[in-house]
């Protein structure tokens, strides 16, 4: 039994599906207007791992992870570059898709564009109009009227008096609340624009999501993701237009991860700590990338610094170079072995995959004690299940090596023929030559292998 820790209620539930075996899962994606970040990265690899585990536990997933590609920061930036803003968001849909594969992301059931969907947009609004919980602004601009949803603030336990109270908001006099936001925004000088019965303009930012999970899943569906940053306003205002409109819940578990801090201060452009995927990828593959992400649980703080990277990078070497003398290959599990089960486990209490990891190092020190062909396979099964070992184990190890492999190893053959010939104080030698160049050797039950120290 999967248990979800959901937003909404604040607690941890049992997992049921609206359809048996069948889970429906959308997912709030990326505003292209930029390269990606590494907050941007932890929400791909985080709902990657859900993914996963809800198709390893045997559920046929319908995952959804839409693209905003219609926003002021798009149409901004394609003013600043003097370009239509569809070249934008090409180009970095592009740049995102590169970095997805770096990072061992599956595609998602649908990734659909906002563009795509403006017709489910207006319909929808049209609905709201309707029902008399929205209305236009003195502007042209159409609005929801928060007051109307008497729900408001579930999600993100805010109070609405007290928003007012403390509110910085500036003054909108189209408005009837400072909180009231806007679904369709009239047309502004050389700004992309379709017609509506409001006359032509484009969408607000959050009914695009409500437009599209309703297309993709229906009016209902399981799991609705993101970073804990769209709880508010992004997902309170998703739910009050969805259900307002459809008379019924939207999504019956909220997941969220947490935020990414780095040297334990808030990640932001401002402070001047913004990260780009492509800026740390230089330094750091994907595959320590994602082990650094899934080593803390997805809903705690995540503290990016260079140091706990190199952490990261030291214990995906240890991995690799354990398994590096078997002929790994995915098989079947027994789920019913011990400590087979206590991953299973693991994963099923909320995707705790730093839990998960934890019992994969447990048996690999275990496997570095005696030669074990089954528990190497079971090992690599589990790393594949999370995501990981997605690169050639000689390939990770010699691409992070400046060092000449070849010259490594032959040295290696000597010292080992030296050693069968109990030339000991040739060995010695040879193993001191080695270490000169900055490798380590570790003889182990399946031969020496060796590293960069």
């Amino acid at each position: 039994m999967i248990k979800i820790y959901n937003s909404y209620t604040g607690k941890k539930e049992a997992f049921h599906s609206i359809v048996p075996n069948q889970v429906s899962m959308y997912v709030c994606g990326m505003t292209v207007y930029d390269d990606c970040h590494v907050g941007h990265a932890r929400v791909m690899i985080v709902f990657d791992l859900i993914y996963r585990w809800l198709m390893e536990s045997g559920y046929s997933v319908t995952y959804i992870r839409n693209i905003t590609d219609i926003d002021d920061k798009i149409l901004n930036k394609a003013n600043t570059s003097q370009c239509h803003f569809s070249e934008i968001t090409a180009k970095y849909i592009q740049s995102m898709v590169d970095d997805a594969m770096e990072l061992n992301i599956l595609d998602p059931s649908h990734q659909p564009k906002a563009t795509e969907s403006i017709d489910e947009m207006i319909k929808m609004i049209i609905d709201l109009e309707s029902k008399g919980v929205a209305y236009v602004g003195d502007n042209g601009d159409v609005f929801f009227d928060i007051s109307k949803f008497p729900d408001y603030g579930n999600l993100s336990k805010k109070n609405l008096d007290d928003l007012n109270a403390g509110s910085r908001v500036e003054l909108d006099q189209n408005k009837k609340n400072p909180f009231d936001f806007v679904l369709w925004k009239k047309t502004k000088k050389n700004e992309p624009c379709w017609p509506s019965p409001w006359g032509e303009g484009r969408p607000g930012w959050h009914i695009e999501c409500s437009a599209m999970s309703t297309k993709y899943l229906g009016k209902s569906f399981d799991i609705h993701g993101g970073g804990q940053d769209l709880i508010f306003p992004h997902h309170e205002n998703e739910i009050a237009q969805s259900e307002s409109c459809h008379n019924q819940k939207m999504a019956n578990y909220w997941v969220h991860n947490g935020f990414v801090k780095v040297d334990d201060e808030k990640m932001s452009k401002s402070l001047g700590n913004f990260f780009t995927l492509k800026s740390v990828l230089k330094d750091y593959n994907g595959e320590i990338l994602r082990f650094f992400i899934l080593r803390s649980h997805y809903r705690s703080p995540l503290n990016y610094s260079n140091k706990n990277l190199v952490d990261a990078e030291s214990a995906v070497k240890k991995i690799y170079i354990a398994l590096r003398n078997y002929p790994c290959k995915e098989v079947t599990l027994d789920w019913e072995k011990p400590y087979l089960a206590e991953f299973r486990n693991a994963m099923n209490d909320d995707f705790n995959s730093p839990k998960a990891i934890a019992i994969i190092f447990e048996l690999l020190n275990t496997l570095n004690k005696k030669i074990d062909n089954l528990l190497a396979d079971e090992i690599f099964t589990l790393l594949k299940k999370i995501g990981l070992m997605s690169i050639a184990s000689d390939k990770f190890l010699m691409d992070s090596l400046e060092i000449d492999a070849n010259l490594v190893e032959q040295l290696i053959d000597d010292r080992n023929q030296a050693k069968v010939n109990k030339d000991y104080q040739t060995a010695d030698l040879i193993r001191k030559q080695i270490e000169s160049y900055g490798v380590l050797l570790e003889d182990t039950p399946q031969g020496t292998v060796w590293r960069k120290k």
